[in-house]
């Protein structure tokens, strides 16, 4: 058995106009989203790198950026290009880990509903889906409320 290992980071500061916030596949209400081509769910965005790197591809822009121009602005979309990818490599996904930078939205109770979702569109199991939240003490622009920086890795295997 072979395994990979992919590491993807990804990092939005938040929209002056009312746009939703979307993370993980899930809207979150009441707060402001995040400028991007698309519609910035830097969850999904974060993991579809780290599932590029894992299979020696380059970054989500490569491919995302040209459905982002033809007008396909959601992120499950660029997603689903990749797993394509990796399948048909051969791999499959054992389990991903996620963590998110930003003072704010408090996203804690909107967790459960990220997991399943980004679970359903791995096809994986719901507890093969971590999901951790920092506000990193104010230390960087994003624990500072300016927008929200994600860091993840995945572990692929064949």
């Amino acid at each position: 058995m072979s395994f990979r290992v992919g590491l993807g980071q990804d990092s939005h500061r938040f929209e002056k106009i009312s746009k939703p916030l979307v993370l993980g596949g899930v809207i979150i209400p009441k707060h402001i989203g995040l400028k991007a081509d698309s519609d910035g769910d830097v969850i999904i965005h974060s993991l579809c790198n780290a599932l590029s790197t894992a299979i020696g591809r380059g970054s989500l822009d490569t491919w995302a950026g040209p459905m982002a121009k033809k007008g396909i602005t959601d992120s499950k979309e660029f997603l689903k290009v990749i797993l394509g990818r990796v399948r048909n490599n051969g791999f499959k996904i054992n389990n991903v880990a996620i963590m998110l930078e930003g003072k704010r939205p408090g996203l804690e109770e909107y967790r459960p509903k990220m997991q399943a979702s980004l679970a359903k569109l791995l096809r994986v199991k719901k507890e093969d889906v971590g999901i951790a939240f920092t506000t990193g003490q104010g230390l960087t622009v994003f624990g500072k409320g300016k927008g929200i920086q994600v860091f993840s890795t995945v572990l692929l295997s064949k």
